[in-house]
Parts: structure tokens; sequence; C-alpha cells
């Protein structure tokens, strides 16, 4: 029987036996294919040597508090970096509160003080560009000769490139706010989603178009306005529709100062709305426009299902993919 999966929000609550560990440190922002490379080897040492495969991360982004004007957009909560490490078979997780403090600390305090002494690490696995400590000061050159002296191994994985294009979290949120999630699932090895309570809308689609439901996105990254083929989860019971999901500004009745995010289910809803969802998005299929009327943005959103059920027809002659198909 396998260990329970562990999550831990700072240093006071990390237990004796959180080592001997095989650690990896970084953000994980998407947890995309260089991510998963670097767990995949941690996994490996991990149960080689009956070690516990680990992860250290940080909530918020450390760019947040050195240099807050430079912080990138998230693509995922720290709970979800959790759910895709579980996923990958990482047994436990520190979310470490990312303060001036730590931030203080030198390369030799950081892995002497958080990686030896309060996470038991035997071996750390890390990224060709990973820095560590006060100004980014430390290195992978500086890992290896502290590993040599306070006695873990260090491991430095090289990028992952997907059809040219390097594999980073950065590269990603480029693709999506750009409308490709096509080729970004490629780099996630995943659709690109996104999660959130379902909220009210204005009414006006169930009254003059179709009826939708509205999400509030967890997420600070968003694919650029337009209309995707997606499909949608019930985040509690696991109720899954192929959908057709619209981002803008509804131009068609007035516009909006307020993003929306209206999903529309190509099956009838069954069993009561749901309170969560999540959106993963497939396909773009067209910008989003203004319409002469709503009669007008009525047929062109059964035409845009008609390409989506299209879509999914052709899909759906092979078995869905495996994440790893993806890259």
């Amino acid at each position: 029987m396998s260990a329970p999966f562990r999550v831990f929000r700072g240093l006071d609550h990390v237990p004796p036996d959180f080592g001997p560990s095989v650690l990896t440190i970084g953000n994980f922002d998407g947890v995309h294919a260089g991510h998963r490379r670097i767990l995949q080897r941690v996994r490996q040492i991990a149960e080689s040597r009956g070690w516990r495969a680990s992860v250290l991360t940080f909530d918020p982004h450390p760019t947040k508090v050195v240099a807050p004007a430079r912080a990138p957009k998230l693509m995922t909560l720290p709970e979800q970096r959790c759910a895709l490490m579980r996923q990958a078979g990482i047994q436990q997780v520190l979310i470490l509160p990312f303060t001036a403090e730590v931030a203080r600390l030198s390369p030799e305090e950081f892995v002497e003080q958080i990686l030896i002494q309060k996470l038991g690490a035997h071996a750390v696995v890390v990224g060709e560009n990973f820095r560590f400590g006060y100004k980014k000061a430390g290195d992978t050159r500086l890992l290896e000769t502290l590993g040599r002296r306070l006695g873990f191994t260090t491991e430095v994985i090289s990028a992952v490139t997907c059809r040219g294009i390097s594999v980073s979290s950065s590269s990603l949120r480029h693709l999506i706010e750009a409308g490709a999630v096509a080729r970004a699932a490629r780099l996630l090895m995943r659709p690109y989603a996104l999660e959130g309570e379902v909220v009210p809308g204005h009414g006006v689609g169930k009254q003059k178009t179709v009826p939708t439901l509205n999400l509030a996105p967890q997420s600070e990254v968003l694919p650029k306005r337009g209309v995707y083929v997606t499909r949608a989860t019930d985040l509690e019971d696991n109720r899954s529709w192929e959908s057709v999901t619209n981002i803008g500004y509804r131009p068609t009745f007035g516009g909006s100062h307020q993003l929306s995010i209206e999903t529309f289910l190509l099956d009838p809803l069954e069993g009561g709305t749901p309170r969560s969802i999540r959106v993963e998005f497939l396909w773009r299929l067209r910008e989003e426009r203004k319409f002469e009327s709503p009669e007008a943005l009525k047929t062109q959103i059964l035409k845009d299902a008609g390409r989506a059920r299209a879509y999914f027809r052709r899909f759906n002659k092979w078995k869905r993919p495996s994440v790893l198909e993806y890259i």
C-alpha cells in the first residue's frame, strides 16, 4: 500500500519523517513537460533508494517579493500544482511561504537550513537553469559543490524542447495568451484548463441565444479572446460535457468592461447546474466579433457547435490520448 500524499504549508509543519528525501525545487507553474521530466527522475531515484519523492515549491512566486513589477501571471494555483505533482508520482510537497527573510538567505544558508536540516535531502534534482539563494547567487555548480560537502547527490536535467519550442512556463504563457491552445497542450502534455466557480451571467444568453455556464477563473493566464472547442467537467462529481467556450466582452450586447468566460454545452445539462467546473481548451475556432442581432449571434453559435461536434467526432475515432502522447 502506497504512502498517502502529503502537503505541508510552512517549515514549522514539516514532520521529522519528511526525509530521507529526493528533492526538486522550483515554482513549477503549469507543471509542464519540462517539469514532468524532472518529477519523473525524482520518482525513479526515490523508488530505487527507498526515499521519499519530494518537491519544494513557493507561494507567492518569489518574483512577487523581490521584484513585484516583473512578477509573471500564474497559470496554476499551489493546490493545482500539487494535484498534478501527485499524478506524476510525487509523495510530498512543501509549499514554502516566500518572504523577505527567505529571500535574504545565502545559497549556503538555503541549502543547510532548509534542504538538509528541515527536508532531509539525500538527492537533489533540478533543471539546468536552476538558481537559488540571495539575488540568485547560487547555480547548479554551487549546488553540486555543496552536495559533495554536505552529503547529498545533485542531478541536473536538461531542458525539454517540443517541435522546436523550448518548454518553459514563460513560453506557455505566451502561447496561451496568443490563443494557441493546441500547441500549448503539447508543451503541457495535457489541455490547458481554467477552473473556478460557476457564477450568474446576465441572463441574455438564456433568453435570446443559448444558455451557458459562466466561469469565474482562478488562473491569472487566460486564452486570447475568441471562441474555442472545449471540454467542461463538474469538479464535484466529474460529469463531463463536450462544449464551446467564448472568452470576451459580449460586443453584440453593447459590450462590457468585465471579461466573461461563457461555456455552451453541446448536450443538455442534466442533474443540476454544477457549482464549480474545469474548462479544457482544445482548439481555437474564431475571433470574438460583434453581430448585427442576437439572432445572428445564435446562428453563429450553432455553427460553432457544429464545428465542435465535428472536432469531437474526429477526435473520438481514436482513443483519448494520454498525457504522454501530447509530447
